[in-house]
């Protein structure tokens, strides 16, 4: 019995000291209860203006000003259809409002469904967001409004090589506390849309930027497990993808898609993916499956289709 006792111990001890080591200075809830499950999923849905039924006086778009409450309701409702369907662990959204506008779609509408953990960075003067929803505890969150990244090749209207940080709003990097001894840090991105040069120069900005943040977290502990997820507005093979994946120093993402492609836009005909899901190769390992999730309903909430990935915690 002593002997039980002492091995117990030394267990809780070592889990202990694991979150410590890996989330310096947190904790978890008092009252949240561990999974006892080995698998966690991961999904990316860009829900295409999801706006509240109420203008935010510090935004000014017509679309967002102008919500209609029935309109709302009936997204709403499509909405929380799918998210039970997809039955997912933790939920990168793109273009959705704000964190207190989904907390309460969650508690309202999902309560069963336990999603408890929510973060974001929004943007002070626009309304579509990157917004992370988890049945899991979370982490610090990293946002990168504050910072400058380059357009290369492009001049702004004095002359000067052009720099921009507001599209920067919709990328947030948060880390994701599955179990004691598994945890990750998911990158969730909206990259810039469009097709001409200047789109792309802003995208591959961007993307640097975010890779500098991994290496950084790399080198902080080389078993760091990361997740690069959402709407990136390229397609695999374009300069952008092809920069994430070639990666920097110590950083090396997996497109799971690889040797067989899909298509997650638009929503009502699939031909192109905007939408990827590239776990890092220390994450790579875990995965067990990775789809794009097909309803009949999706057409009628966003022009986008989820991404699904399944990971075993080992």
């Amino acid at each position: 019995m002593k002997k039980a006792f002492l091995i117990l111990m030394v267990s809780l001890s070592s889990i202990c000291s694991i979150l410590a080591q890996k989330n310096y200075g947190t904790a978890l809830p008092s009252d949240y209860q561990n999974p006892l499950k080995d698998t966690l999923s991961i999904v990316t849905w860009n829900v295409e203006h999801f706006i509240d039924a109420f203008d935010n006086p510090y935004i000014k778009n017509g679309r967002e000003d102008e919500s209609k409450a029935e309109d709302v309701k009936k997204r709403v409702k499509d909405f929380t259809s799918i998210l039970r369907k997809l039955d997912a662990d933790v939920v990168v959204f793109q273009e959705f409002e704000s964190q207190p506008f989904l907390e309460r779609i969650a508690k309202e509408e999902l309560e069963d469904m336990n999603y408890l953990f929510f973060a974001s960075a929004p943007s002070p003067d626009w309304y579509m967001n990157v917004v992370v929803m988890s049945r899991v505890p979370l982490g610090v969150i990293y946002g990168y409004g504050s910072v400058y990244t380059p357009v290369k090749g492009s001049l702004d209207k004095e002359g000067r090589p052009e720099t921009q940080k507001n599209i920067n709003t919709r990328m947030v990097s948060v880390e994701v506390i599955a179990k004691p001894d598994y945890s990750f840090i998911v990158h969730g991105l909206h990259l810039k849309a469009g097709r001409n040069e200047r789109d792309e120069a802003t995208r591959i900005g961007q993307i640097n930027l975010l890779l500098g943040q991994c290496v950084r977290f790399q080198k902080e502990d080389k078993k760091t497990k990361q997740v690069v997820i959402g709407d990136l507005n390229s397609i695999p093979g374009s300069a952008e993808i092809t920069q994430l994946l070639n990666g920097k120093e110590k950083v090396k993402f997996i497109n799971p898609f690889a040797s067989k492609p899909v298509f997650s836009h638009p929503s009502d005909n699939p031909e192109r993916q905007l939408d990827h899901i590239l776990p890092n190769i220390q994450m790579a390992k875990d995965m067990i499956s990775a789809e794009v999730f097909q309803d009949a309903l999706l057409k009628e909430i966003s022009d986008h289709l989820p991404i699904k990935m399944l990971l075993l915690m080992k």
